[in-house]
């Protein structure tokens, strides 16, 4: 028999957010695929520009909160930043990340398939997840969601390589 997915709650992350996005991401597995853990002002930059693509496009990656109100993570779409020299510029990319003690408790596939649906609603013709080829819990979710890959491509540094995966979302 099927879990039940966990239900879940999105709001537009607020200042308060930056404070909770750093204790629940200040994990070294967590961040494992993005560097490591990062300072408080990173978060504080990040829901800031959060807001920003919420005000100017209808979408951004929201704060993920448990039934509870708890903030267990992050999940959404944001533009591709156009000023890194890798990557799909002019993508929007979907993407999920929980705080380590919220792992393999459905949350991330519940939060992926809130994304879909508000992005869907958006009006976004298609959208794109971009992830660490050994990050299987990530690579698990995009694929249950429905993804496809793309495209398989060295990661800046050389040593380890990412996957684009892709999803229709027109005349869905």
């Amino acid at each position: 028999m099927t879990k039940p997915l966990p239900a879940v709650q999105l709001r537009v992350p607020t200042d308060e957010d930056a404070h909770a996005w750093h204790r629940v991401f200040d994990d070294p597995d967590v961040m494992e695929f993005l560097g490591g853990p990062a300072e408080l002002s990173a978060y504080e930059e990040f829901t800031a520009r959060q807001r920003l693509h919420d005000a100017r496009l209808g979408y951004c990656l929201w704060t993920l909160l448990d039934s509870d109100g708890e903030v267990v993570g992050f999940t959404g779409a944001q533009p591709w930043p156009a000023e890194k020299e890798w990557g799909p510029v002019g993508e929007i990319e979907i993407g999920w990340r929980l705080g380590r003690e919220h792992w393999g408790k459905g949350y991330a596939y519940a939060a992926a398939l809130a994304t879909v649906d508000r992005v869907r609603q958006a009006g976004l013709p298609r959208v794109v997840a971009m992830i660490d080829e050994a990050n299987e819990r990530s690579i698990a979710v995009a694929e249950r969601l429905g993804m496809t890959l793309e495209e398989t491509f060295p990661l800046p540094g050389g040593t380890r390589h990412g996957r684009r995966y892709a999803l229709a979302l027109s005349g869905a």
